[in-house]
């Protein structure tokens, strides 16, 4: 794993501050895991079926399985800090202690967050910088620097999350809870406006704009994310890509496949060598 991390650094472990205008943001599912420190704006952020309405130091984790994106409710400054990693550059650690344990063991989309004291943010803010530092450092004593940096930020995250907080989120309104719900326990069937009208007596228009309004995207492609989202597992569990195809509810596998690409950002094949299966 380590002659994979060296090879390509800045693919394994990406970190980033942004800031600026605000991004035309649709689901996200990423390949790999992911770190989000608040800074600024006025955001909800949407993980699996909970919305954080988030504030200054809010530490959100996600695992690549959980499906998530932000919602702007104005034009305010919206800055961030943001880390994607590989999960296997925690395996060389793996005799000593589960560095992935706050994204892994947990129910998806539960308790991805976490709300920073003063101290805490200080801390991290340390922590983040010093790994912006080392990520600028091409050299091989940069990039063995970067590495630990990185492993230092994880072990303050996994420390962080063995103090469980009262988790505090936005409710999904009345009407959208039980939707929400039978479509991750049907994604195998018919998931159409047409059908999701007639089950809950729900005219499928009114449904379009309600879900727009509460998660910030169409509901057909919170779908196509949850569908995806499951086919990752089913793929890593050693299902062919046919019997994954249908039974997460794509009757067309040219468009399984296309839609695997564009959501996961590589192939079924690439996936599947990925994970060794």
């Amino acid at each position: 794993m380590l002659e994979s991390y060296f090879s390509n650094p800045d693919w394994a472990i990406c970190f980033e501050h942004k800031t600026g205008q605000l991004p035309d943001m649709d689901f996200h599912l990423h390949e790999r895991f992911e770190i989000y420190f608040f800074i600024s704006g006025n955001v909800n952020y949407f993980i699996d079926r909970k919305v954080y309405p988030l504030k200054y130091g809010d530490l959100l984790v996600m695992n690549n399985h959980e499906i998530h994106k932000p919602s702007f409710l104005d034009n305010s400054k919206y800055e961030r800090m943001v880390i994607h990693f590989d999960p296997s550059v925690t395996q060389i650690f793996q005799n000593e202690a589960d560095l992935l344990r706050c994204f892994t063991e947990r129910p998806t989309g539960e308790q991805n967050r976490v709300r920073l004291n003063d101290e805490q943010i200080e801390e991290i803010m340390v922590l983040f910088k010093k790994l912006g530092k080392h990520q600028e450092d091409t050299t091989q004593y940069g990039k063995i620097l970067k590495l630990t940096s990185f492993i230092d930020l994880l072990v303050y995250i996994n420390r962080l999350f063995q103090c469980p907080q009262k988790e505090e989120y936005s409710h999904i309104p009345e009407k959208l809870a039980p939707i929400l719900t039978f479509i991750d326990n049907n994604l195998d069937g018919d998931l159409s406006l047409g059908a999701l009208e007639k089950q809950f007596y729900i005219n499928a228009s009114y449904l379009s704009r309600l879900f727009k309004k509460c998660i910030g995207s169409s509901i057909h492609e919170y779908i196509v994310y949850k569908r995806i989202s499951k086919a990752k597992k089913l793929i890593t569990e050693g299902l062919s890509a046919s019997e994954v195809c249908s039974l997460c509810g794509f009757n067309d596998f040219s468009n399984f496949s296309r839609m695997f690409k564009r959501t996961v950002g590589v192939t079924i094949r690439e996936y599947k060598m990925k994970a060794k299966i």
